[in-house]
């Protein structure tokens, strides 16, 4: 088990297949050069991403702003009228939902044209599951702080990583751990690290919650710094007994108690296994998988370049076989048509009706993911969203969306601001030669081949040959309409 794919199966699908699930997908040009590649040097040029540089620069509000946050507080206390305190509440609501805006707008970029997918792929893996949400952080900083931190570890050691996001101050805030007192010690946290982050239920009982909440407490927050501080005055120094463990523990002795559960390995390898290849493992495979994960010391890299390279991965059943989660979609399909992400509001506009709002997971436990993202209006609304990329077209539900989610002037506000922009759509010369554009057969084989990485159903086919044949002379916005109905097919939905 955990074999590696035979060199004489590494080919131009399987390529795309390794650079759909560990990155965002690419044009054919790109996935060509990771098929000249043997197959472990296009796994490292992926995930041995350090070595490549990244320019990106940080939002200017992303550092530390305790005087801004220390200054809106005497501001609203010092307030004459509730009037008054209404309208400080307000600005600061207001820039609050801007810096937001541009993170979002950050990210999204970062994953579209940043110099490191894969990096970006593993954020978003712990973005959702550890899910935290700005509608209670209520925080840009802390939230930028957070995905900062996914990025920096997003391939270390299982212990440090669970460790340094459970004190993180977004984490800290989201499961109310920096409110936990040892006269009143707080379970959320010493909950979900065990249910959601690293065990699953049925791996701890009642008493191991109320334990590990006492053994957490003075994890704390410190918000003159706004950083993670540790308070010895509201720690709870007495005796206790954590997964089957006893004595003066503290919140590192429960996380280095939970990492070394052999549960743990298997929790974690299962859920990346699914996200990485669209399926849960059977338990066999998770054996294997976790055993993987525990001879490297619990560090992620050499597990992933493990699973990268296993003949499992590239099986039938796994290759065109996994659900585009919003953000694999709408990322995906700008990378594939080489064209420039909408504007900010309306990717994010995109996002939320597709059901992917980030840095606003629905609740602790993420997103479902898989056959999830697909309803009925999800469905329509990508089909429309398809449209909009490739045509250049504003999406107009969007808009009446986003405003709702405001309300008041703010809403009517952000509606008027988006029906002023402009989206730049596909440029069809620049995707396709003049042959590809004059023959229809060429056109729909060259269509395929980057859209798909194969072949649409024979039914498919010739739905689009006949449009195509139904135009006297082929202009660009036939050929725009003719990706546009390749992208509204069911094949399209999945990588």
């Amino acid at each position: 088990m955990l074999k590696p794919l035979s060199s004489d199966k590494w080919n131009y699908e399987m390529a795309a297949h390794l650079l759909n699930r560990a990155g965002f997908g690419g044009t054919p040009d790109q996935i060509g050069r990771l098929a000249d590649m043997s197959h472990d040097a296009a796994i490292a040029s992926l995930i041995d991403y350090e070595s490549i540089p990244d320019p990106t620069l940080n939002p200017d509000w992303a550092h530390p702003n305790p005087d801004e946050v220390r200054q809106l507080r005497e501001a609203i206390k010092a307030a004459a009228t509730p009037e008054e305190k209404r309208q400080i509440q307000q600005a600061s609501d207001k820039l609050e939902q801007q810096r937001m805006l541009e993170l979002r707008g950050w990210w999204m970029q970062r994953m579209a044209r940043g110099p490191r997918p894969f990096q970006e792929k593993m954020v978003l893996f712990w973005h959702g599951h550890f899910a935290t949400s700005v509608e209670k952080v209520r925080n840009p900083y802390y939230m930028w702080r957070q995905n900062e931190l996914f990025r920096r570890l997003a391939t270390s050691n299982w212990e440090f990583l669970l460790r340094e996001t459970g004190q993180d101050p977004a984490m800290l805030i989201w499961l109310d751990q920096a409110q936990s007192r040892k006269q009143h010690p707080n379970e959320n946290f010493a909950r979900e690290v065990m249910e959601l982050f690293a065990l699953g239920e049925g791996h701890y009982t009642e008493h191991d919650v109320t334990e590990g909440a006492r053994a957490l407490t003075g994890w704390s927050l410190d918000p003159q710094t706004q950083q993670f501080i540790y308070r010895p005055f509201i720690h709870d120094n007495g005796q206790k007994t954590f997964l089957g463990v006893t004595g003066n523990l503290n919140g590192d002795d429960v996380i280095a108690i939970i990492v070394r559960q052999p549960q743990a390995a298997r929790f974690i390898t299962a859920k990346l296994w699914n996200y990485f290849s669209g399926q849960v493992p059977d338990d066999a495979l998770n054996d294997a998988l976790a055993a993987e994960l525990r001879v490297h010391d619990n560090q992620f890299k050499p597990f992933l370049r493990t699973l990268f390279r296993s003949e499992e991965f590239y099986g039938q059943d796994i290759v065109r076989n996994q659900v585009k989660s919003p953000v694999q979609w709408l990322i995906g399909s700008v990378r594939m048509l080489e064209c420039d992400l909408p504007p900010t509001l309306i990717s994010w506009g995109m996002l939320r009706q597709l059901g992917q709002d980030l840095f606003a997971p629905p609740n602790v436990k993420g997103w479902d993911g898989g056959i999830t993202w697909i309803t009925t209006n999800t469905l329509l609304a990508r089909y429309n969203d398809a449209q909009s990329l490739v045509q250049g077209t504003l999406p107009p539900l969007h808009a009446a969306d986003l405003a709702r989610k405001q309300g008041g002037a703010n809403g009517q506000r952000l509606e008027r601001a988006m029906q002023r922009m402009r989206m730049g759509g596909v440029n069809v010369e620049k995707i396709l030669t003049p042959d590809e554009r004059q023959d229809n057969a060429i056109l729909i084989s060259s269509l395929q081949h980057r859209l798909f990485q194969g072949s649409l159903s024979l039914n498919q086919q010739e739905a689009i040959q006949q449009f195509l044949d139904s135009k006297t002379k082929m202009s660009d916005a036939d050929i725009t309409e003719a990706i546009r109905l390749m992208m509204s097919t069911p094949d399209y939905q999945v990588t």
